[in-house]
């Protein structure tokens, strides 16, 4: 009987032990269950980064690629031969000015700088000058015969700083006068022979012409002064300064 009575006891405490191990234990095949935190910490990564950026520098080269680099940019004008506008603006303020230095740096260095006091250019009777001597002319007392006044038929005898007042820059050119390239503006009753003694195919000119001083005299007082180049490849040299006025 105490035997029987143990062993009861002994069954009902491994009763008991059984029962508080299967309480304690998750069954088999389940999972815990997670709190709402503790599944959003648990999302993969991936699907929250952000996308690729990689190709985005592409866009902030484009500019770049569209706008020409300062190695293409057009050749640089400078050091090249001047137009034939720019070189008469150019021998033009020389004359005002009379720098005879920078004149004389425009002249033709073989046939030298021919000054005619009217439209028609004498090729036997106008004087020529070379770069030299147009340097020095402003400086030189010397008394020349400039061929012979219209009308009158009289020598034309003075030095160059008197035949410049009279029949070079005896205007205003720069500030008043019209310009034209190879074209002529003024007209008188003098022939004009310029294209003849300067072909068209060897020179260039430019004119500057002023249609008249004294309203008074109703343009009986215009003038024009031509700057005539022979053309040396795409480079000009001065060969020519032709005054032109009204004559009777």
């Amino acid at each position: 009987m105490y035997f029987a009575k143990n062993i009861g006891g002994l069954a009902l405490i491994a009763a008991m032990l059984w029962l508080t191990a299967c309480n304690g234990t998750p069954e088999a095949g389940t999972e815990p269950k997670q709190t709402p935190e503790q599944s959003q910490t648990a999302q993969p990564l991936a699907t929250t980064e952000p996308p690729q950026q990689t190709e985005l520098p592409q866009q902030t080269e484009l500019p770049q690629q569209t706008e020409p680099s300062s190695t293409e940019q057009p050749q640089d004008l400078e050091g090249l031969p001047p137009l034939v506008e720019e070189a008469a603006s150019t021998v033009m303020n020389a004359i005002r000015n009379k720098d005879m230095k920078q004149l004389a740096a425009w002249v033709h260095r073989e046939k030298g700088l021919r000054f005619s006091p009217y439209a028609y250019v004498d090729t036997k009777h106008d004087l020529v000058f070379t770069q030299d001597e147009v340097e020095d002319l402003m400086n030189d007392s010397t008394k020349r015969v400039w061929r012979t006044f219209a009308g009158s038929g009289d020598f034309i005898e003075l030095t160059f700083a008197d035949y410049y007042k009279r029949f070079v820059y005896d205007a205003d050119f720069i500030q008043t006068a019209e310009i034209a390239v190879n074209k002529g503006l003024g007209q008188g009753t003098m022939i004009n022979n310029l294209n003849e003694v300067y072909p068209k195919d060897q020179y260039d000119f430019v004119e500057y012409h002023i249609e008249g001083i004294d309203p008074s005299v109703e343009g009986m007082d215009w003038r024009s002064l031509r700057l005539v180049f022979e053309k040396i490849g795409e480079d000009h040299a001065l060969v020519g300064i032709i005054h032109d006025q009204w004559t009777p």
